[in-house]
């Protein structure tokens, strides 16, 4: 190590509120990067699970009677003291509830569940452990992703879309592993709701008592007559967009602890006339991060993925929106949509930076469509540039890079220098907020036992180094 280095790693210890974790020693952390890439050699076996439960599956089953409810959930408000389930009211921090739902005049009620209420917000409050997936659909890999992720035991749930893949079937219930190839003679693919009902009802024992928070993803766009799109996603889960002032279920926020999240639409409207757009560089100004030091965000398709898979397709949202996020210091962005793992050095403009994020792809949850498993930066792997862009996305932006060891080319030529770990394993991950310049994260994959570790790392915030008030100014300059 560098003696600069050294000095810059000597001030940001200096600077912290409490003490450095104890597994330090055997963890990496972000001040240790940036990191040489590594590729984990792909193991076949991952890939033998990935076929969709039945509907004769004893986990998918209706398991109550007449107009008893089912298929449970719990969601979060934008704040500690609300909580969605099918309705709000007020609640107190760190509290367990219980509670039951239904109709008594029936009767048809519910048995006694219970969850718990977020933390106070604040730099020194955090919820334990919060749990990230993607892409989760309901295979017998997903049966294991959530069996690993339920044994992690976690206090919130964050899935970054494709959730029950019920647009990979008809509305006969005949489904396919291709969503691209498969009911070529059908005009609307539609869609075969039974299969949410499906996985309401696998899901009910865990997101009944752990709030689950999500985004949509491609295929919860659900095509449907009359040009309807998204209704399954917008009717079978609560957001608190009335309360962040979000005009839209497609792009909210919320607190959790001293964590605010920011959950985007690659879907739906995101240049900079958008109002979304506009709604986020609100949510941004308004943020107090004294109060929540930790800035989240998350969305269905990464902006960065070096795998050949949907390689550079969201690369307009990209350049409409990076700015805006960097300049108000996000920390860590947790995308789906690549069936593997892989995480990031801090990274700006596809270039290592300091003040960059940490960009974590889950897309692994076990979903029927298989692994990810080429690199574009691979030979004979590199897409022709005019077949990237996803058609709901609209336009075209990922041309040839100007600069850097790719100059000039559409593709790298090895594993880029901000790709931090790659691998195509089924799994999940979880964060630990450990105060406010301390995370770690940790990626488990379910070809290992419980406690076996994927990949591991402390993510350090350094606002000395990116101070948020300047990087502001500097946007706001460059906007005018």
């Amino acid at each position: 190590m560098s003696s600069i280095q050294l000095y810059t790693s000597l001030l940001a210890l200096i600077h912290l509120h409490s003490a450095l974790p104890p597994a330090s020693a055997r963890i990496p952390s972000t001040l240790d990067g940036p990191f040489e890439p590594v590729t984990v050699p792909f193991d076949a076996s991952a890939q033998r699970s990935a076929v969709d439960l039945p509907d004769t599956d004893y986990r998918v089953q209706r398991r109550v009677r007449g107009f008893l409810p089912e298929q449970i959930s719990v969601s979060l408000s934008a704040t500690h003291d609300s909580i969605w389930i099918s309705w709000i009211t007020g609640l107190k921090p760190s509290t367990l509830y219980y509670y039951r739902c239904g109709d008594p005049s029936i009767p048809a009620m519910s048995k006694i569940k219970h969850f718990r209420t977020m933390p106070l917000s604040g730099p020194r409050s955090y919820p334990n452990r919060i749990a990230v997936v993607g892409d989760l659909g309901l295979t017998y890999n997903t049966t294991a992703t959530v069996r690993h992720l339920t044994r992690n035991g976690p206090d919130l749930i964050l899935l970054v879309g494709d959730v029950s893949y019920a647009n990979m079937y008809l509305t006969n219930g005949t489904g396919s592993d291709c969503y691209s190839c498969t009911f070529p003679l059908s005009p609307i693919h539609e869609t075969f709701q039974p299969r949410w009902d499906y996985w309401g009802r696998f899901m009910q024992h865990l997101i009944s008592k752990v709030p689950i928070m999500v985004i949509e993803g491609n295929h919860e766009i659900e095509e449907q007559c009359g040009n309807q799109t998204f209704v399954a996603y917008s009717s079978r889960f609560a957001f608190p967009s009335e309360e962040c002032k979000s005009s839209s279920a497609f792009y909210y926020s919320f607190n959790a602890g001293g964590v605010h999240f920011v959950m985007l639409g690659a879907y739906i409207a995101y240049d900079k006339s958008a109002k979304q757009y506009k709604w986020l560089e609100r949510d941004l100004a308004n943020l107090d991060r004294t109060i929540t030091p930790w800035l989240v965000a998350a969305w269905h398709p990464p902006w960065y993925s070096t795998y050949k898979a949907h390689y550079r397709e969201v690369e307009c949202m990209r350049v409409a929106m990076e700015d805006l996020l960097y300049f108000y210091g996000v920390d860590i962005v947790f995308n789906g949509h690549i069936h593997a793992y892989e995480r990031s050095n801090r990274v700006y403009n596809y270039s290592l930076d300091p003040c960059g994020p940490v960009h974590i792809t889950v897309g692994d949850g076990g979903n029927r469509e298989k692994m990810a498993v080429e690199h574009a930066d691979e030979p004979g792997n590199c897409p022709e540039p005019l077949t990237t862009p996803d058609p709901y996305m609209g336009g075209f932006c990922a041309t040839n890079f100007t600069f850097g060891p790719a100059e000039g080319k559409f593709c790298w030529d090895h594993q880029p220098e901000y790709s931090a770990f790659r691998e195509s394993s089924f799994g999940h991950g979880i964060l630990e907020v450990k105060n406010e310049t301390w995370a770690l994260w940790t990626w488990y994959r379910n070809l290992d036992s419980y406690d076996d570790v994927g990949d591991q790392i402390y993510i350090v915030r350094q606002p000395d180094l990116c101070p948020i008030h300047q990087n502001v100014n500097k946007y706001r300059s460059a906007a005018q």
